[in-house]
């Protein structure tokens, strides 16, 4: 066999593996969320059914977890994005010699265990809350989730708002400066519409890592339930067709939510590009118009 098709062949196997090694886990759970027999079965098929659909929803104790772990992410994008923003702003903004130990700090919480994170949050909050007279309403597993998966997930958002800010013109910002804007419209008019795709993407990296947190989630949740708490205590019983309906819902929510998303950062960015060009236009148009 020549080297060519030696090549050609070996990434074609390589591909073929990897996607089935990617996507075949999907397929069997989706397959087994329709078949009929009462235990997660592919082959052979006995019947098309929606009785796993049925009970996945009349399924309490899921559904409050689920309710819980949309509550928390939702909170978590409320925190680490700004934080990750803020994080990436005086990443660029330090002097030089002590940028190596501020990436170091900031991006710590990525390389701590997470059991270490939930444990260290449920203990500190324990005694800070109580010291501080504000333990009614901190010291709450709903609460004490948010803010130990805030401080690791606000890591991931910084790194890709800095991937984004890098790439940042700076003379945008001091023309505008000299144009006479505040640093607040700088921020608001110039700065943030470039930053926009990278935000929404930490938006949702945010909250998928946030929705299937299990590490820090089952130790800094205390009494309350996230769904992936509730899915490990449904596995230690035994699998059910229905943990594979939940799956499929999941995958098929998660397609929706990444083809919405990347149809938003297109417009986003055509509009962005568009008000470049104009505004390349237009300052042309003023240079040709002092130059005549």
């Amino acid at each position: 066999m020549r080297p060519e098709l030696f090549t050609r062949f070996t990434v074609a196997v390589y591909m073929v593996s990897f996607f089935l090694f990617l996507l075949g886990p999907l397929a069997v759970m989706g397959i087994s969320a329709f078949n009929t027999p009462p235990y997660p079965q592919v082959w052979p098929i006995e019947g098309v059914t929606l009785r796993w659909f049925g009970e996945l929803f009349a399924d309490r104790e899921m559904l409050e977890g689920l309710r819980t772990s949309v509550i928390i992410g939702v909170a978590v994008v409320c925190l680490a994005v700004p934080m990750g923003l803020a994080g990436a702003i005086v990443m660029t903004q330090v002097y030089r010699h002590a940028r190596s130990f501020y990436y170091f700090i900031v991006v710590a919480p990525v390389l701590t265990p997470g059991i270490v994170i939930g444990i260290a949050t449920v203990v500190f909050w324990r005694d800070f809350s109580g010291f501080a007279g504000i333990r009614s309403w901190v010291y709450s597993g709903t609460v004490l989730t948010v803010i130990a998966q805030s401080s690791f997930i606000a890591s991931y958002c910084m790194l890709i708002i800095m991937a984004r800010l890098q790439r940042f013109d700076l003379t945008q910002e001091e023309a505008a400066l000299d144009l006479g804007a505040s640093y607040p419209q700088v921020f608001r008019d110039v700065l943030l519409p470039f930053l926009r795709p990278a935000l929404l993407s930490s938006a949702m990296l945010a909250f998928l890592t946030s929705f299937e947190n299990y590490n820090a989630t089952t130790f800094a949740i205390l009494a309350d339930k996230t769904m992936t708490t509730v899915l490990a205590g449904q596995v230690r019983l035994g699998s059910s067709p229905e943990i594979s309906a939940l799956a499929t819902v999941i995958v098929a929510l998660t397609i929706v939510g990444a083809l919405i998303f990347e149809v938003i950062k297109r417009r986003g960015d055509r509009k962005l590009a568009q008000r470049q060009r104009a505004a390349r236009a237009e300052e042309a148009a003023e240079l040709a118009g002092q130059t005549s």
